[in-house]
Order: structure tokens, then C-alpha cells, then sequence
């Protein structure tokens, strides 16, 4: 157990961390996001874009990575409440959005997908890898919808509190695209694959007793900020010693594969998808573009085929294995 905590505590202050800490500085204003420090070491922060239900845009993205890098090394937090402001916790990407701005699509997603050197994580996974990385343990209470991307942030906290009415789903399938927010390290350690496959697959919708049966979320409840709080003060009063070290253990005996394989892997599938013909008609598809105006489904590309794409098999082979890091390092330098 002693050597697990000390390997713990290196990966802890490696510079990834160092790095997410000194990215906050240069994030976005708080509008989006708002932070309150209880003088019990209790942390509550607040998705704060209530009209649009909390939607992710590119300005969301960097307030929630901001907030939760100014969390990460903070010895005086106990515990972190995560929830939303309004008639929902998150509906996900905030895809209109990001559709009405052509021009600027490509180097949003640049700025999303893209990984500083050092680092084993991107914008669009900080925001929900982030939380795995505070010392102390994360409970995000969650209402209304969960969805997409939403989904993905809850999914980085340690506990989940939902209400019987909220609903979630992994709904990336909706606009032709693969959960890349770190879903590769969290939904792993909590369902087994077919269940991961049938959720992101079909996008379906569901409600949060099945969650709970599911083992997606930790316990539903009337009203699950309040639940969120109880239990929040609950945890804060033992030692902030054993509890931080309960959620390094637990994080790690529960680790399937290397967190830096996973994310790179996500990374490299979803800028395959991004921009290709059926990824497009999906998207016009899921923003309910006349039906003259919607593409069909070309046939499946090549590239899905092992078969007819061996070198593409490699590559994912080879990320696997840990050697991606070098070729993103030479593509990053031709580009």
C-alpha cells in the first residue's frame, strides 16, 4: 500500500498538473462558471450559462477548465460540489453554436483536440479529467439533462447525485462523432463494454433509475444539490489525510490502462471523424435541416475496415502501446 501511495503522490505533482495550473491564468472570464469557497474547505462550483441549459461553447469549455485547475494542489479544499445553474446540469455541446460559425470551426476544434506538449490531456477532456486530478473528492449533483459532453464532466466526479427526473445519454452518436472528454478513462471503471458500446452507439436517452442500476450514478435523490451538500460536509469532517488517500487508491485500483494511451486514442478517432461526409450528415441531420437539404449516409470509409486499412490498425496499435506521443509530436511539427 505504501509503495501505491508513493507512485500516487509522484503521478500527482507531475507536470501535467503543473502545467493545467498554469493554463489558468490564461483561461477564460468566470461568466460562465462561478466558484464559492465555504470557510469548511467546501467548494461549490456552478455551470453558469443557465439559458442555454448550460451548453458547452468554446467559452464554457475554458471557464470549467480554469475552475477546475484552480482546485488541483489546493491542500485547503475538503470537497467539491459540481452542479448547474437552472432547468439543467449540462445539454451537452452546444452544437448551433459551433454551427453558425463556419470560419471558425476548425481552430475551435484545433484548441479542443490539440495537447500541449507534456501533457497528457486536452481542452475538451480537461473540463471532465480535471476533477480526477483535485485531491479531495468531487460530487456532482445533477438535474434536468445530463447530456453529451455534460454526461462526460459528471462522469470525471467521484460521486454522482442525480434527481429521478434527469435525464442522460451519450449522445455524440447524435452528431456522427465518438466521446472524446475522457470517457475512455471514467466509463470504463464503471459499466462493462457492451454496456459503454450500447450507450454510445445508439445515443439513446435514459432516465436516472436506470442510471443507478447501472452504476452510473451513486444515488438519486429529491433534491440532489442539497444531497450533494449533506453529503459534502459529511466527508469533509474526516481526515483530509485518509479521505484524499481513499480517493487515490480506489482511482487506481480501479484503473484499467494508462490514462495518457486512453486519451490519446480518443483524441486520434474523433479527429478521423470530424469533418468527414457522414459526420456532416449527421450533424445537419441532428440540426434538422429540411430533408432535401440532408445528405445521406455514405457507405462506412475505409478506415473503419481493419481489413483494407492495416497501417491505420497500427497506428492505433501503436498508441496503444505508448508510442503515439511522438508521432503527434512530428505531425504537430510538419503542420
Amino acid at each position: 500500500m505504501n509503495a501505491l501511495l508513493r507512485r500516487s503522490a509522484t503521478a500527482s505533482s507531475a507536470s501535467p498538473l503543473r502545467a493545467a495550473l498554469r493554463r489558468c491564468s490564461t483561461a477564460a472570464s468566470s461568466d460562465r462558471v462561478s466558484v464559492t469557497r465555504g470557510a469548511d474547505g467546501i467548494v461549490e462550483v456552478a455551470l453558469s450559462r443557465p439559458s442555454k441549459m448550460n451548453a458547452l461553447d468554446l467559452p464554457m469549455f475554458r471557464a470549467i477548465r480554469s475552475a477546475a485547475s484552480s482546485l488541483v494542489g489546493d491542500t485547503s479544499v475538503r470537497a467539491v460540489v459540481l452542479h448547474g445553474e437552472g432547468r439543467a446540469f449540462c445539454a451537452g455541446l452546444d452544437a448551433k453554436g459551433f454551427a453558425s460559425n463556419p470560419l471558425g470551426f476548425k481552430a475551435a476544434c484545433d484548441e479542443l483536440l490539440d495537447r500541449p506538449d507534456g501533457e497528457i490531456s486536452n481542452l475538451a477532456q480537461d473540463v471532465a479529467y480535471l476533477w480526477r486530478r483535485i485531491a479531495a473528492p468531487v460530487i456532482c449533483a445533477t438535474h434536468g439533462v445530463c447530456l453529451g459532453g455534460g454526461f462526460q464532466i459528471a462522469l470525471g466526479a467521484d460521486l454522482r447525485v442525480s434527481s429521478a427526473g434527469c435525464k442522460f445519454s451519450v449522445m455524440e452518436a447524435k452528431w456522427g462523432i465518438i466521446p472524446d472528454m475522457s470517457a475512455t478513462v471514467t466509463l470504463p471503471e464503471l459499466v462493462p463494454r457492451d454496456v459503454a458500446m450500447e450507450l454510445t452507439m445508439t445515443g439513446r436517452i435514459f432516465e436516472a433509475p436506470e442510471a443507478l442500476r447501472l452504476g452510473l450514478v451513486t444515488r438519486v435523490a429529491d433534491e440532489p444539490l442539497e444531497e450533494a451538500r449533506r453529503l459534502a460536509k459529511e466527508i469533509a469532517a474526516r481526515s483530509p489525510d485518509s479521505t484524499a488517500a481513499a480517493k487515490r487508491l480506489w482511482h487506481a485500483a480501479y484503473a484499467g490502462t494508462d490514462d495518457g494511451r486512453a486519451l490519446r486514442v480518443e483524441t486520434e478517432l474523433q479527429r478521423r471523424l470530424f469533418g468527414g461526409w457522414n459526420q456532416l450528415a449527421a450533424t445537419a441531420r441532428a440540426l434538422g435541416a429540411p430533408p432535401v437539404l440532408t445528405p445521406g449516409y455514405a457507405k462506412r470509409a475505409p478506415e473503419w475496415d481493419a481489413e483494407a486499412d492495416a497501417e491505420a490498425e497500427a497506428q492505433l496499435r501503436a498508441l496503444l502501446d505508448g508510442e503515439g506521443a511522438e508521432e503527434d509530436e512530428r505531425r504537430s511539427a510538419a503542420a
